[in-house]
């Protein structure tokens, strides 16, 4: 009896100890996501603007009439072109860099490793303003090396038609050593007998790349393409910074909203037009579409495996 009761009593303690480390995560869940996810649905009810007193419930309109909005429409695009240019380029070098740097008889490992993620760990804003002086079109070194080449200098971010295409190069060279790391933690646990056997069994590099490499690296592929694509809908700074925050070639998102992409269109109607309750429907529509598409990812791309 005695040993039944000390054992209850461990394992009231363990129970207590688990409360006390999850309450503390719960709570901060309440204040930090939930009440503020609460209070922008709440907005997003209204016709809410802070120029002017009155709030009145409008319902749904809001959401009603962001599918007339013709800005609602091109950044939905931008977005979408942003994703499918940035995040399967990113996929497919940072999936080649890991396998390159996962070999055994390459040297220098921690050298490449560290030059390939410094611009993950690098100010965004800083490295916006670098790269938007890189494509300046008059006096920007990438059109300098262009011209003593003979080749053709567009006019980079000050051209509607290039403008988005220069700003998925940097959203491209930010993540692609995040995406890298990931890769080669995962290489790093299929087991090296599995090779070995298909090595002596004939097997051809490409061969062990189809039927092993990629098939046992697939909940990893299937994690970081959930968060690429969550960061690519979520995209903001580059854009933001590349397109002059309206300094230089217009307001932020522009040439000619070219480079408009969804969060930028929720910025420019909550904090530049003060529609707030607007605001929030066109987040709440992107905190929707997040979801769907990160389920549907789950569902399509995630399959079985065994060692």
């Amino acid at each position: 009896m005695l040993g039944v009761r000390k054992k209850l009593s461990q394992e009231q303690k363990l129970a207590w100890v688990g409360v006390l480390f999850v309450l503390p995560a719960v709570i901060l869940f309440v204040i930090s996501v939930l009440i503020p996810l609460i209070q922008a649905f709440y907005m997003s009810l209204f016709d809410w603007s802070t120029i002017r007193e009155a709030k009145k419930f409008i319902f749904f309109k809001n959401y009603i009439d962001m599918f007339h909005d013709p800005k609602f429409i091109k950044s939905v695009a931008v977005t979408i072109m942003w994703t499918v240019g940035v995040v399967p380029t990113i996929i497919f070098l940072s999936l080649m860099l890991a396998l390159i740097l996962n070999m055994k008889s390459l040297r220098f490992k921690g050298l490449f490793r560290t030059i390939y993620f410094v611009p993950v760990v690098t100010n965004m804003v800083a490295a916006s303003f670098v790269w938007r002086w890189l494509f300046e079109p008059s006096h920007g070194v990438i059109n300098y090396f262009l011209s003593l080449l003979n080749l053709p200098q567009p006019g980079w971010l000050a051209d509607p038609q290039w403008a988005l295409p220069a700003m998925m190069v940097v959203g491209v060279w930010k993540q692609i050593g995040f995406a890298m790391v990931i890769f080669l933690a995962g290489l790093q646990t299929i087991p090296r007998d599995m090779f070995e056997a298909a090595y002596i069994d004939g097997a051809s590099g490409l061969t062990m790349l189809r039927k092993i490499t990629l098939p046992l690296l697939n909940p990893t592929i299937v994690f970081t393409s959930v968060m690429l694509v969550i960061n690519a809908f979520r995209v903001f700074t580059i854009p933001y910074v590349m397109s002059a925050g309206g300094f230089t070639y217009g307001e932020p998102g522009g040439p000619l909203d070219s480079t408009r992409v969804f969060v930028i269109h929720i910025y420019d109607y909550g904090f530049r037009q003060f529609e707030l309750g607007y605001a929030s429907a066109n987040a709440f529509f992107l905190l929707l579409v997040i979801l769907i598409v990160t389920v549907l990812q789950f569902k399509i791309l995630e399959k079985p495996f065994e060692y």
